[in-house]
């Protein structure tokens, strides 16, 4: 990513993500005024193709833009990493209008992939998709669509129209007559990412909707949607880390024992754990970097890498801020903070499908040389 993008995401999370951050959670607020902001700042183009208009950055640029983002706000940072994952199977299959929308900051979409049927096991839609006279019939019961109801446009998973076996990937407009969403998201973090349920009843799109080939969409998720996602997930948890790290510090070199004429920084206890918090945040940012270089250079453990990187950052980030309202004591429950809110934040990427008990599931699996799924 140019420097000069770097500046303009550093002036949108000055001016307006950073200052939001903390309505965006209190409120559950969708962080519409910072998407806005992105877009028209060129970030939400940022990994679409120069030949639709974008910036053609790769998934380093994008770990640093959700990385930074985390920092502040959590909840802005989800969106936008969804809003990544789903692009490069956009950009692969989608139609240009989409593309060129998204490049120019002009479109938000993101994956509708969980069901209320198979949970967490995104690979094992129940959703349907059959012929109609004007082209296709879906209907899902999807569930945890983050920025539903938000976004254009959706990548959407169902089972095969034709084929007998696999998934089919469909680009849904949000607008839809078909698709009904559920309420308002009330969460205990991620508070204004807007995960919500969308339910499909016979939601008609054309059979040009469909993103690849029938049947083959768990091969598109695999190349294309899932790397990116379990990548900057991993970013995501890096950057609540920085945050967290950032703001404890500053507490505790900041507030003083009077009675010891003494800093709690200065208190043994409380710099182990400062240090447990750096060790990691930097065990973290290294396994990051190493799976990026490996995916970049195509070495033999990068797939290992990305399976591994999203369930790791995910405890580590756990881990940080548990010990970030450990060592902050009573401060750290107070929302000026944000320690509090970070620490509700990071437990979102354990559950968030594929789930930190699923993918060590893969690891084990990948090393034993094993199928990553069970055959259907």
């Amino acid at each position: 990513m140019t420097d000069q993008y770097l500046s303009r995401l550093e002036g949108v999370i000055a001016d307006v993500v950073a200052p939001t951050s903390t309505m965006v959670d209190r409120e559950g607020a969708f962080p519409r005024k910072a998407v806005d902001a992105l877009g028209a700042a060129g970030i939400l183009g940022l990994t679409s193709p120069v030949e639709a208009g974008g910036a053609g950055a790769g998934m380093r640029a994008a770990a640093t833009v959700v990385e930074r983002l985390s920092q502040e706000c959590g909840s802005t940072a989800m969106v936008v990493l969804m809003h990544y994952a789903a692009v490069p199977v956009i950009a692969a299959h989608g139609p240009d209008d989409v593309c060129a929308a998204i490049a120019g900051g002009h479109h938000l979409t993101t994956l509708a992939f969980s069901e209320a049927g198979s949970r967490s096991h995104f690979w094992s839609p129940m959703s349907t998709a059959t012929r109609s006279a004007g082209g296709v019939h879906l209907s899902a019961n999807k569930s945890w669509v983050t920025s539903a109801g938000e976004a254009d446009s959706y990548v959407w998973s169902s089972r095969p129209l034709i084929a007998d076996a696999g998934t089919t990937l469909w680009l849904v407009p949000s607008d839809n007559p078909g698709l009904a969403v559920a309420g308002a998201f009330d969460g205990l973090g991620l508070r204004g990412n807007a995960s919500r349920p969308i339910r499909a009843e016979s939601a008609e799109v054309p059979v040009s909707a469909m993103l690849g080939a029938d049947g083959a969409g768990m091969d598109a998720s695999m190349q294309l949607v899932l790397p990116w996602f379990l990548v900057l997930s991993a970013a995501f948890s890096l950057g609540l880390m920085r945050g967290t790290v950032r703001e404890a510090v500053a507490h505790l070199t900041g507030t003083r024992l009077e009675h010891l004429n003494q800093t709690l920084a200065e208190q043994p206890l409380v710099r182990y754990d400062i240090g447990r918090m750096q060790i990691q945040l930097d065990h973290t940012a290294a396994l990051i970097e190493h799976t990026l270089s490996g995916l970049e250079n195509g070495t033999d453990d990068a797939l290992l890498r990305v399976l591994e990187v999203k369930a790791a950052s995910a405890e580590a980030a756990i881990t940080v801020t548990d010990l970030a309202m450990k060592a902050c004591g009573g401060a750290a429950f107070r929302r000026e903070l944000g320690i509090e809110r970070r620490f509700r934040d990071a437990r979102a990427a354990r559950v968030m499908a594929p789930t930190t008990d699923r993918l060590v599931d893969f690891v084990g699996r990948a090393v034993c040389g094993m199928p990553l799924l069970d055959p259907a």
